[in-house]
């Protein structure tokens, strides 16, 4: 079968760094689907891996966490899908990814399909959707509702994968107020447009373009991206005793910062589920179809952004090239082999 993966952790400037190859087919376990690849999207963990994960020698390592297709064989302990089913998901970090033809993965990680979107719009959402309602309702403990009306959430990247889902997660499920930031006014107006009640100037210190608005304090804080830059301006902008929840890898973090406001950290990693087989893992498989209902019943939209063609090696470089720019708005999807 058709794959894209790498064997040396090269620049994404290197046309070696992801490579067209063939693979065998893989085999589905007692829990596994085997599913035909449609559709998949990009995502700033493919970045990270394929810097800094170097392949043993010989060996080619297969990226992509976001994946829409098709059933095309179940696993004999299988109960949750049958062939033919079209689904959704972000996979294992702990297994091959999904640029290939061919994937497996464990069904109780894997969604039905939202009936209302084509391949490309679904394989937006999966990873970047289960991060942002972990983050919102597990980590930050937000509650579905109005009961938290009157408090407020700023969104740190908020024209991100990651952010384009959580802003209308919260805009649309919660009583929040959603304050969200973006740099240029094309990711500004994205914002706005995703439901964000407030859209303030990253690239400014955050605390000063609050209070430039209006805003005293936020209660809570979802950062993702440069949490380590921005770490003194949220403390600041930060009420005592609200939460701080982040997903990205700041190099350092002086948590110290945090005591006097009597502040909680959160961490939230969309992989821990799946990477410790917890026995919670399939809330994952639950919370999919809860996204797909919301997609299909038009209080959530798909968060695409760039639509780059084909899944080959050549659309993939181009799409990492994106990301790591820092300049990407939404998704980015690749279609068909």
């Amino acid at each position: 079968m058709k794959a894209i993966a790498y064997y040396s952790s090269l620049p994404i400037s290197d046309e070696q760094s992801l490579q067209d190859i063939e693979l065998p087919e893989p085999v589905a376990g007692p829990r596994d689907l085997l599913v035909d690849v449609k559709a998949i999207s990009v995502n700033p963990v493919d970045t990270k891996v394929r810097q800094n994960v170097q392949p043993e020698e010989g060996v080619a390592k297969v990226l992509g966490w976001d994946v829409a297709g098709v059933v095309k064989a179940v696993g004999r302990e299988v109960t949750l899908f049958k062939v033919g089913d079209k689904v959704f998901y972000a996979g294992s970090i702990a297994r091959a990814g999904g640029n290939s033809e061919r994937h497996v993965v464990d069904e109780r990680i894997v969604g039905h399909m939202p009936k209302t979107l084509g391949f490309a719009e679904a394989a937006a959402l999966p990873l970047t959707a289960i991060t942002a309602w972990e983050l919102l309702f597990e980590r930050l403990q937000v509650r579905e509702g109005n009961t938290d009306e009157g408090q407020r959430l700023l969104i740190v990247g908020a024209a991100g994968g990651v952010g384009s889902i959580l802003t209308q997660l919260a805009s649309q499920l919660t009583g929040l107020n959603v304050i969200g930031t973006a740099s240029r006014p094309q990711t500004q107006s994205w914002v706005r447009e995703l439901g964000a009640d407030l859209v303030i100037d990253h690239s400014q210190p955050l605390s000063e373009e609050l209070k430039r608005a209006g805003v005293d304090y936020v209660t809570h804080v979802a950062s993702l991206t440069q949490t380590d830059h921005h770490l003194d301006q949220l403390v600041e902008a930060l009420a005592p005793q609200g939460k701080l929840a982040l997903i990205d890898d700041p190099k350092s973090l002086d948590v110290t910062k945090l005591k006097r406001k009597s502040l909680s950290l959160h961490w939230e990693f969309m992989y821990t589920r799946s990477l410790f087989e917890t026995a919670d893992m399939i809330e994952q498989h639950h919370l999919l179809n809860r996204i797909a209902g919301l997609i299909d019943a038009g209080t959530l939209k798909t968060t695409v952004g760039e639509h780059f063609g084909t899944i080959n090696a050549a659309n993939l470089r181009r799409a990492h090239a994106l990301l790591e720019s820092g300049k990407a708005k939404g998704k980015i999807v690749l279609e068909g082999f």
